[in-house]
């Protein structure tokens, strides 16, 4: 990286950390008032106090001077300032370090996304996490894939569906290119997350009670997610090809929004798909 680049940088993690120290005061984290205060929020001194740091060293990476910080203050700091995982994970950025993964707490699904669903109704339409827990989903996703959303003391899970619920098997028509497939994404989406125990322990549940998953997994078979079409047998019109379609969510990335459509709904509907 150029060197006017990198000082770039450090200017503006100098300003973004001023101004998220500005934003707090002593009352927020149980500091006593101490006197007239000439500047807004917590002064300096009070937030390497905090973070356990030196405050002349806090200083300098405020002023952007050349110096890096360690994963270990970062953290300190992003604990101290009460950074949420966006502003934490820009604060690693900034500082020239890959943000750590945050997977182990995922943020609960909005209920303005959780709704959309059912806005969507008769399309079978559901939210899924990264790891393909069903987050949210209308009654034609709940008809076209039975007992997916009937789990209990647990989120249900596509995947888990997928190997472990005998009726997919009679659902996907091409049962074992779909489930392959599916292992595929998982397995792309598990290396993101590598000590993330949603995805540690459903890999480890399939290899127990899946045989295909088991033989399949050292393959080391990779994809990403996409749309595409897949044949599934509805529960009263037989064997239907349907379309599907998947958006992530603007806040929430790893939660995608699926959608199923059948395959003459786009042009029966007059929509002009414009291709490169």
């Amino acid at each position: 990286m150029p060197k006017e680049q990198q000082a770039q940088l450090r200017r503006q993690l100098g300003t973004f950390l001023r101004t998220r120290r500005e934003r707090l005061t002593p009352d927020e984290v149980g500091l006593p008032r101490t006197g007239r205060r000439r500047t807004p929020g917590l002064r300096r001194e009070e937030l390497a106090l905090l973070a356990g740091i030196s405050a002349t060293w806090y200083t300098y990476l405020e002023q952007g001077r050349k110096i890096r910080a360690s994963e270990q203050v970062l953290n300190a700091l992003a604990s101290a300032l009460r950074l949420d995982r966006h502003e934490r994970d820009h604060l690693f950025q900034l500082a020239g370090h890959t943000p750590e993964p945050e997977a182990e707490q995922p943020e609960p699904l909005p209920a303005e996304a959780a709704a959309v669903p059912l806005l969507l109704q008769p399309h079978p339409a559901y939210v899924i996490a990264g790891n393909y827990d069903v987050l949210s989903h209308n009654q034609a996703a709940a008809q076209l894939f039975p007992h997916l959303t009937t789990e209990a003391n647990r989120p249900p899970n596509l995947v888990r569906w997928v190997f472990l619920e005998p009726a997919a098997r009679e659902v996907l028509v091409d049962w074992e290119p779909e489930a392959r497939a599916l292992l595929a994404r998982l397995r792309t989406l598990s290396t993101r997350h590598p000590d993330d125990p949603r995805y540690t322990h459903l890999i480890d549940e399939l290899h127990t009670r899946s045989p295909e998953a088991r033989t399949w997994w050292p393959h080391y078979e990779l994809q990403p997610r996409h749309s595409g079409h897949k044949r599934l047998r509805h529960p009263t019109r037989g064997t239907v090809t349907y379309r599907y379609t998947a958006f992530h969510l603007a806040e929430q990335p790893e939660h995608t929004l699926v959608i199923y459509f059948e395959g003459n709904a786009v042009s029966d509907a007059g929509v002009n798909v414009i291709r490169p």
